[in-house]
């Protein structure tokens, strides 16, 4: 509704603007003429500019879709573990701020750009998640896409959608046994301002992951490079350290990451303890915009496959 009250006084500004060119067009002294229509027509044509980018904007926020699949989740001693594991790992980055997946955190404080306010939901039986189908979830995380259909903007640039079948709904059933915690999730959660909302009308933003309905499918957990890659493919490194984890890109969405080749002059037990701690072998503090608190709560074998696969890959 803000953002339809200020398009619309966007388009009453550029109107007044238009209006007082053409008043100013007829004035008898030449320099008001020319200096104060072309002002104002200025001033109107930059208006009018930024009311078609906003509702271009708001167009493309609302053209994400999929479908809801047909998932009834039940739980396991073993999906509770390895869902536990992999919120602890993954989700809690986000949503465990202020207590374990309670919400409530703005993750707009670690966008490159002020576009708006992007509410972590409270995933506990506290927030909006109680009245959702376990299908109506498996969408949000495979998708970015809340229960009502809404685009869910953060969600949608992550890559938790290259989760597993199988993982999602391990999450979904330890997410449903998590107590009730926190504050309830604002409505919407996400509220993109007018520099947002003109940034994705002129495609200034990063585009969404692109829509997955197939089945996906995941390695065997273990402590090798292949689970590594699996597990790199849907945390979000590749958001800050580039899409071959060889760094960061000036202009990018996220903070800027560092060359992730440097790994491969570590030892495993380094790499371990720099997750876990917060200091890498150097002894450096590692900056808190890097998720280690989350990311040192995998296991062991998590842990050792990622460094697997960091340690194997490429240079460039």
């Amino acid at each position: 509704m803000q953002n339809i009250v200020e398009l619309l006084a966007l388009i009453a500004v550029a109107a007044i603007l238009a209006w007082s060119a053409v008043r100013t067009w007829h004035a008898e002294t030449r320099a008001i003429k020319w200096g104060g229509a072309g002002l104002f027509g200025g001033l109107s044509a930059s208006a009018a500019s930024v009311a078609t980018l906003m509702s271009i904007g708001m167009f493309e926020q609302h053209r994400r879709s999929a479908p809801v699949p047909d998932v009834k989740v039940s739980s396991t001693p073993e999906m509770l573990a390895r869902g536990k594991g992999i919120a602890d790992g993954l989700c809690g980055a986000c949503h465990s701020h202020t207590g374990t997946l309670t919400g409530g955190y703005d993750l707009a404080v670690e966008l490159q750009f002020p576009i708006g306010s992007f509410v972590a939901a409270n995933l506990t039986t506290a927030g909006p998640l109680k009245h959702w189908s376990d299908g109506e979830i498996f969408r949000a995380i495979r998708n970015g896409i809340d229960a009502d259909g809404r685009w869910l903007t953060m969600m949608s640039y992550i890559r938790a959608g290259r989760l597993s079948d199988d993982d999602i709904k391990a999450v979904i059933a330890y997410i449903r046994n998590v107590p009730a915690a926190g504050t309830p999730t604002p409505d919407p959660p996400d509220r993109m301002n007018v520099l947002g909302l003109v940034m994705l009308g002129a495609g200034m933003l990063p585009p969404a992951k692109p829509v997955i309905t197939g089945h996906v499918s995941g390695p065997a957990k273990g402590p090798t490079a292949e689970f590594g890659e699996y597990i790199l493919s849907y945390q979000d490194c590749r958001e800050c350290h580039g899409e071959k984890l060889t760094g960061g890109i000036p202009g990018q969405l996220a903070p800027l990451g560092p060359d992730l080749n440097l790994v491969k002059d570590w030892t495993l037990a380094g790499f371990s303890a720099a997750m876990r701690t917060g200091i890498d072998p150097n002894g450096h503090q590692i900056s808190e915009q890097m998720p280690w608190r989350s990311v040192g709560k995998m296991d062991d074998d998590e842990l050792e496959a990622i460094y697997q696969y960091l340690t194997h890959m490429p240079s460039s």
